[in-house]
């Protein structure tokens, strides 16, 4: 089943299944976390009231599937290739993780800004867990998972590694950006896959080059594991999501970043495409 967070006509934002093969989307009764935990534990459909006629989901803009209120947790450092080819670094001995801002998110169709302050705009497509429940059983982390949907953790690198030395990466300034982060185009439940954590392929084009090919197989930690890492250090909320990581090929290594003009496609397979096109780059 998939779940998207649509408008119309730049109406109220509103919950819908969305059904590809039909062009439809059929508007859900209730807000997401009345009815979110229910899907989780597996009820399907059956857990829905849904309202009126279906419209057609060529006419709904696709809104970033997250409600204002939740959280955008970003787990980095979990491909091991991206870690030795793209920055030259070494596996840490456990998941890191932070925090993104919500107005960073676009959605499956929305230009990217292209922020002032940075000259290395960077791509790295990744697979998204978003929680379907505020209960968490650090025996079972994935029973909380509504579903899965495609992060593009559009970065500004040079702000990244701006950090005044013995402080850090500046991880805020390289991920906050308004207005820059793809997540969408919907939620795809966690039952139209097998159980555990998916092993899925994961791609991204830029102007139709491939730039990242790989698959969440190569993961360092598991969806469960990220999940278990965060929830002991600052509790889940039904309606939060998790960006998992993403794997080697970003500009980082290979000096190849994002121009004004670039259409930027990232996949995961079985859930959709993130098609968002690189605005201009305004003058300070």
């Amino acid at each position: 089943m998939k779940l998207a967070r649509c408008s119309h006509n730049e109406g109220e934002p509103f919950w819908a299944i969305v059904d590809i093969q039909q062009d439809e989307v059929t508007p859900i009764v209730g807000p997401f976390s009345e009815w979110a935990p229910a899907i989780a534990q597996g009820k399907g459909v059956s857990a829905l009231r849904l309202l009126g006629r279906p419209a057609p989901l060529s006419q709904v803009r696709l809104l970033p599937p997250i409600e204002p209120v939740n959280r955008v947790v970003v787990a980095g450092a979990n491909y091991t290739k991206h870690l030795a080819e793209d920055f030259g670094l070494s596996a840490p001995v456990q998941p890191v993780a932070f925090l993104k801002a919500y107005g960073a998110l676009i959605g499956a169709h929305d230009p990217i800004r292209f922020p002032p302050l940075t000259e290395k705009l960077d791509h790295e497509v990744e697979l998204v867990a978003v929680i379907g429940s505020s209960e968490i059983d650090l025996a079972d982390p994935l029973g909380c998972v509504l579903g899965y949907t495609v992060g593009n953790d559009v970065s500004a690198r040079d702000l990244q590694l701006s950090g005044p030395p013995g402080i850090g990466m500046d991880l805020f300034a390289a991920k906050s950006q308004d207005k820059t982060t793809g997540l969408g185009p919907w939620i795809v439940t966690k039952d139209e896959f097998p159980a555990g954590s998916p092993a899925l392929r994961l791609t991204l084009k830029v102007n139709g080059e491939t730039r990242q090919d790989s698959s969440t197989s190569e993961m360092t930690w598991h969806v469960g594991e990220l999940i278990s890492f965060v929830q002991q250090r600052s509790s889940f909320a039904c309606g939060d999501v998790l960006f998992t990581g993403s794997p080697a090929g970003v500009g980082m290594g290979t000096g190849v970043y994002l121009n004004p003009g670039d259409v930027v496609e990232a996949t995961v397979e079985g859930i959709g495409t993130l098609r968002n096109v690189v605005g201009e780059k305004p003058s300070v």
